[in-house]
């Protein structure tokens, strides 16, 4: 016969059983939900008026032009460098694996393609007359993760 010191023994174990995978799921859903609010507040910086002032200024520039990138008009190194600097930080958390290229894709979509397609020239230039083939590295790491997801036909959902 089972007395009750089996019993209590045995709901013990099954409470601490219980409380350890609820600690475990509690964890991977606050860290989802740090990443997931990481990303959003790099989102609220590509939606916002002066990432966008920027983006404009890239996007509607002749960046080719340029074989100097200390002859660019200074608005417009300062928005290459804005536009290169919120993507470089959205490359470095999608490397390191602390973002879903799924997200990044769903949030920033074609952007990232169509803003490195339209600074790598500068880039290229910078990286040669710096000696830094370092220059925007995650960047284009990023890009070239979202042009395989694009080539792929991968959408995330």
């Amino acid at each position: 016969m089972v007395d009750i010191t089996e019993i209590s023994t045995v709901v013990a174990g099954v409470g601490v059983l219980v409380g350890v995978v609820y600690y475990i799921l509690d964890m991977r859903n606050q860290a989802k939900l740090r990443q997931t609010d990481l990303v959003m507040r790099l989102y609220d910086k590509f939606s916002g008026t002066e990432f966008q002032d920027a983006w404009h200024k890239v996007r509607t520039s002749d960046v080719k032009k340029h074989s100097d990138i200390f002859d660019y008009p200074k608005e417009l190194f300062s928005a290459m460098n804005q536009v290169c600097l919120l993507f470089e930080g959205v490359g470095i958390l999608l490397m390191r694996g602390i973002t879903d290229p799924g997200m990044v894709e769903d949030l920033f979509g074609g952007t990232i393609v169509r803003a490195w397609e339209s600074v790598k020239a500068g880039v290229v230039t910078a990286r040669q007359q710096l000696n830094d083939p370092e220059v925007y590295y995650y960047f284009e790491y990023l890009y070239n993760e979202m042009k395989k997801r694009q080539q792929a036909g991968v959408k995330s959902g």
